[in-house]
C-alpha cells in the first residue's frame, strides 16, 4: 500500500479551531503523537480571532464542509449527483426522511446536505469516522458513514447529550461502533438509554506540561483595599455557567472584604451580564477579558487566589460535563468554588480541593467565597490538594492511550474488511 493510501481517521467536528475547545486540540495532538493519521472535517469555519499554540502543533489537514447549503449550492449538487446511485444512498434517504418527520427543521436538512458532501469528498484512505459531539456533528457523521459504508464512533460531552431527544440519542448509540464520554454521570445516562451500546468513560484529562507547577505565595485575606483577593472564572457567557448567580453573590460579600474578579470567555449573554454588574455596583471590580489564548489564561490563573464557577442546569436542560477549566485551575494550585451539578463532584471533593454549593443559591455561594477569601492558609492547603488530585486522577495520558487503542483497532478491522 502506498503512502497516499495509508489508512486514516476522519475526525468530524462542529468547528475548528476553537479557543473554547482546547480539550479537542489536546486530544488530536495526543493521537497524532501516538501515530494515528487524522484528517479533520469541520462543519463550520473558525470565528475566534486567535488560536492556542497547540493548534500550530497539529499536522492534520482540515476540510471545511458548506456551513450553510445556500453558500455552496453547486458543491452540494455535485455531491448528490455523485452519490445518488451509491449502494448506501437509499438507506440514507430512508433514515433521513424518518428523522426529518420527527425533527422538521432547516438544521436537519443542512445535516443531510453536509453529509452528502462529506461522503462524496472523503479520500479513499479513510477507514473510520470519529465524531466529537453527539448532536449535529454525529448526525452528519452518521449519515455520511451510512452512505459511504464506513463505521463511525463518537465522543460525547455535555450539551450534545442533555439537550438532544432520547429517541435520537438511542438510535445513534445503537448503530455507532462505540461511544466515549468525559464524565461518569454522562456514561451512566447514555448506557441506560441503550444497554447494549459500548459506552465507556474517558476523562479529557490535563496535559501537565502545558500547566507547570507554580511557586504560589500565600495571598491576601482581603482586609486591605490595596491588597484584594483576586478571583478568576473561565467560562462562556451562557446560561448554564450561572454568571448571574455569581454576580449576585459578589454583590452580597461584606463591605470590608476587598476583592477583584477577572472573567475570561465570551458568549451571547455578554452585554446582559455587564449591565447587571453595573446595576449591582460591581463594574469597577470586575474585568471582562473575553476569549483569550492559552498563555493569557495561564497568566490569569497564576495571578488569582481563587477560581469560581457557578454552573447550573439551564432551562433547556443544557449543563456542564466536567469543565476542563476546573482541572486547569487545580493544576495551578487554585482552590475551586463550584456547584453540585453534573460531574463537578467527580473532581471537587468538599473541603479537600475546593467547596461545592447548591446551584442558583447566591447566598450559599457568597458564604463560600467569603470563607476562602478570608483564609489564605486554607486556600493554600486546598490548592496543594487540587494539584495533587489533578495529577494523580486526571492526567490525560491514560485516556489518550485507551482512545488510541480503540481507534487503531477500528482502522485495522476496517482495513482488513476493505482488502
Amino acid at each position: 500500500m502506498g503512502q497516499a493510501e495509508t489508512p486514516k481517521i476522519a475526525l468530524v467536528l462542529k468547528g475548528y479551531p476553537r479557543l473554547s475547545e482546547t480539550f479537542i486540540a489536546q486530544e488530536i495532538f495526543g493521537l497524532e503523537q501516538r501515530g494515528l493519521p487524522i484528517e479533520i472535517v469541520s462543519l463550520r469555519h473558525p470565528y475566534d480571532p486567535a488560536t492556542h499554540p497547540i493548534h500550530g502543533q497539529i499536522k492534520a489537514s482540515v476540510r471545511y464542509l458548506p456551513e450553510y447549503l445556500y453558500q455552496e449550492p453547486l458543491r452540494v449538487i455535485r455531491a448528490w449527483w455523485q452519490v445518488r446511485r451509491w449502494p448506501g444512498y437509499a438507506a440514507l434517504r430512508s433514515l433521513w426522511l424518518k428523522d426529518l418527520r420527527r425533527d422538521l427543521t432547516a438544521n436537519r436538512i443542512r445535516r443531510f446536505g453536509q453529509a452528502l458532501v462529506l461522503a462524496a469528498e472523503l479520500p479513499v484512505s479513510i477507514r473510520l469516522l470519529y465524531v466529537h459531539y453527539l448532536h449535529t456533528p454525529t448526525s452528519v457523521g452518521r449519515y455520511a458513514a451510512l452512505l459511504a459504508g464506513l463505521p463511525y464512533s463518537v465522543s460525547a460531552h455535555a450539551k450534545d447529550i442533555w439537550t438532544s431527544p432520547d429517541w435520537e440519542l438511542k438510535e445513534k448509540l445503537d448503530d455507532c461502533r462505540w461511544l466515549t464520554t468525559c464524565t461518569r454521570a454522562n456514561q451512566q445516562h447514555l448506557a441506560a438509554l441503550s444497554p447494549t451500546a459500548d459506552v465507556f468513560l474517558t476523562y479529557h484529562g490535563l496535559d501537565a506540561a502545558r500547566f507547570p507547577k507554580i511557586d504560589r505565595s500565600l495571598g491576601s485575606n482581603g482586609s486591605h483595599l490595596d491588597q484584594p483577593v483576586n478571583m478568576v472564572g473561565v467560562a462562556r457567557l451562557v446560561a448554564k455557567k450561572g454568571l448571574d448567580t455569581l454576580l449576585d453573590a459578589l454583590a452580597r460579600l461584606p463591605a470590608d472584604l476587598h476583592w477583584r474578579y477577572v472573567h475570561i470567555g465570551k458568549g451571547t449573554l455578554s452585554d446582559q451580564l455587564k449591565e447587571r454588574a453595573n446595576e449591582l455596583g460591581l463594574a469597577d471590580r470586575i474585568e471582562w477579558r473575553g476569549a483569550q489564548p492559552h498563555d493569557k489564561v495561564l497568566a490569569a490563573y497564576r495571578d488569582a487566589d481563587l477560581f469560581v464557577m457557578a454552573s447550573r442546569i439551564a432551562d433547556d436542560g443544557d449543563r456542564d460535563g466536567l469543565p476542563n477549566v476546573l482541572m486547569e485551575a487545580g493544576s495551578q494550585e487554585l482552590p475551586v468554588i463550584s456547584t453540585k451539578v453534573s460531574a463537578v463532584p467527580e473532581l471537587i471533593a468538599q473541603g479537600e480541593n475546593g467547596l461545592l454549593v447548591s446551584p442558583d443559591d447566591a447566598n450559599e455561594l457568597a458564604s463560600a467565597i467569603e470563607q476562602l477569601a478570608r483564609d489564605p492558609e486554607r486556600r493554600r492547603t486546598m490548592g496543594l490538594n487540587a494539584r495533587r488530585v489533578v495529577l494523580e486522577r486526571f492526567s490525560m495520558e491514560p485516556g489518550l492511550d485507551q482512545l488510541a487503542t480503540r481507534l487503531r483497532g477500528e482502522i485495522d478491522a476496517a482495513s482488513k474488511q476493505a482488502a
